[in-house]
């Protein structure tokens, strides 16, 4: 909500030419998601409350994998939705941040290493338990 009420805001108070300039400084994945999902209203208003939230749920879903992959450990389930809900704070300040700089790019960089990095730590598990077979 306070996303929506910064952008109408913004675009409230600048000609196309400003807001135009501003999706040009956004990074890649967010301006798609901004350009593309932004909804028109009946009075010609743009909402760009779906954006924010898909912009949102994208970054916790890459963080969580991420955190998962790399960083996670075996814990109770209340340490779980701890960790989680911390997580998710930190994400709106990362959503933030994904306006103008490479946030969702750089979660799924980190997601595909640390998902290649797992899948190889797999294989060779997997190939020594056969080496001890034998």
């Amino acid at each position: 909500m306070l996303l929506n009420l910064a952008l109408n805001f913004i675009q409230a108070s600048a000609p196309t030419d400003e807001i135009t300039q501003v999706y040009s400084r956004m990074s890649g994945i967010t301006r798609y998601i901004y350009e593309n999902l932004a909804a028109v209203d009946a009075s010609g208003a743009v909402d760009y409350t779906i954006p924010g939230y898909i912009t949102l749920a994208l970054i916790f879903v890459l963080s969580a994998i991420v955190y998962k992959l790399g960083f996670a450990k075996t814990l109770p389930l209340w340490q779980n939705a701890i960790i989680y809900i911390f997580l998710f704070l930190g994400c709106i300040m990362l959503t933030f941040f994904a306006f103008f700089l490479p946030m969702v790019e750089g979660l799924i960089v980190a997601a595909l290493i640390l998902i290649v990095y797992k899948s190889r730590l797999w294989r060779e598990k997997r190939e020594e338990q056969k080496a001890v077979a034998k």
